[in-house]
């Protein structure tokens, strides 16, 4: 299984931005750990991270032509702003998984809302790096189902 994590603004300031909130483990930690668990589950997998709501779009719009099988998308605060995004998610018509580090429902009020789960088979929250594992989990478990 071919499977594309996209992690959007801020997150490449893990361990540095809001430690008490979203940990203190920095973002070489996070993909190092997608790697490592991508490998025990034997799953092919691609990491990007961009700042920009109109690169993680295209890079949407890029794994409908690689064939990814499933996508896990952090979109982090694009979560409560973008309808392009999930848009470009509903667009390619790939599998796509919704991850968060923490849980948004019982965060500020304007983060409650995500504009991208609409878009999602399942989301997955409040459990740190492991909500990427969870992610993979589901994708793999549910690929038979999903067309």
């Amino acid at each position: 299984m071919k499977i594309l994590v996209i992690n959007g603004p801020n997150l490449n300031l893990l361990g540095i931005r809001e430690p008490e909130i979203y940990g203190k483990k920095n973002y070489h930690d996070l993909v190092q750990y997608i790697d490592e668990m991508a490998d025990e589950l034997n799953v092919n997998v691609t990491t990007f991270q961009s700042n920009t709501e109109g690169e993680i779009v295209n890079r949407i719009q890029e794994a409908y032509f690689e064939k990814v099988d499933g996508i896990i998308i952090n979109p982090a605060a694009y979560t409560h702003t973008s309808i392009a995004i999930p848009d470009a998610i509903k667009a390619v018509g790939i599998p796509a998984v919704e991850v968060h580090l923490t849980d948004i429902t019982k965060r500020e009020e304007y983060r409650q809302k995500s504009y991208t789960k609409e878009a999602c088979i399942k989301t997955f929250m409040g459990n740190g790096f492991t909500a990427y594992l969870d992610g993979m989990k589901y994708l793999l478990d549910n690929a038979k189902f999903i067309d």
